[in-house]
């Protein structure tokens, strides 16, 4: 057992060595890096194996159409309109993502809280998660009160995301229940 974990540890590090070396050697001969002459500012697909590209050369702007076969100059665009259009897309492209934050974020629940009367104010709230019940079944679901915020493993950031271990296992035992042949 132990001389397959040594073969293991060779062996990787011998892949890893060798990773290392050609990007070395790539990085020496200059393979994969641009030197700043020609940049593609944009590229859009027009069918299956034709685009249109808008290419800055030095201190020119070149809109080209290429295919498998051959590369044509469709136009020369003044530089100025170029880069103003660009601003103009960047700061569309960060309100729309300011408004995805902020739709996301008024989408969110705020939390139930149980039993608000025997609260002290420096509780924090619980949730509840609810699953959908059973037909058939009256009352066979209940929900199942999740882990408090800032105790238990589920607290933190992950609390209530994808990532919530205990909304998974709650996925799971209910899955287990609904498929349980009686």
């Amino acid at each position: 057992m132990t001389w397959m974990v040594i073969r293991l540890i060779l062996s990787l590090a011998f892949v890893g060595g060798v990773l290392w070396f050609a990007a070395r050697v790539a990085k020496k001969r200059g393979l994969g890096m641009g030197n700043g002459l020609i940049e593609v500012v944009a590229r859009q697909r027009m069918g299956r194996s034709s685009t249109v590209s808008v290419l800055r050369v030095a201190d020119r702007v070149l809109v080209v159409g290429s295919t498998e076969e051959n590369v044509t100059l469709l136009a020369e665009m003044d530089a100025e309109v170029v880069e103003e259009v660009l601003a103009e897309a960047e700061q569309e492209r960060l309100a729309v993502q300011e408004a995805r934050r902020v739709a996301v974020a008024a989408r969110r629940t705020t939390p139930q809280l149980e039993g608000a009367d025997d609260l002290e104010p420096t509780d924090p709230p619980t949730t509840r998660i609810a699953l959908p019940p059973i037909p058939g079944r009256p009352g066979a679901r209940r929900p199942v009160p999740a882990a408090r915020h800032g105790h238990g493993p589920t607290a933190g950031l992950t609390a209530g995301s994808v990532f919530d271990r205990a909304a998974w296992t709650q996925l799971v035992e209910g899955l287990r229940e609904r498929t349980v042949r009686r």
